[in-house]
């Protein structure tokens, strides 16, 4: 499990905006992305978490790893 705090993401543009990129760079990942929490968890993939923080960085947004204290 890849999980990212994703402050500048406001909005369900913004939402589908990294949906679509996750899925540009890996058809197999499965993620869930939360609005209300800025959070972006990714449960299946093949791509490893720097490569999809690449995809959510070329989509215009911020990912910030969360640590695993902060995964819950």
């Amino acid at each position: 499990m890849i999980d990212f705090h994703v402050p500048d993401m406001s909005c369900g543009h913004c939402v589908r905006a990294i949906g679509a990129a996750l899925q540009a760079c890996d058809s197999q990942a499965r993620f869930d992305i939360d609005l209300a929490t800025h959070r972006v968890r990714i449960t299946q993939a093949q791509a490893d978490a720097a490569t999809l923080a690449a995809a959510i960085r070329e989509a215009g947004y911020t990912p910030e790893p969360m640590a695993a204290s902060e995964q819950g």
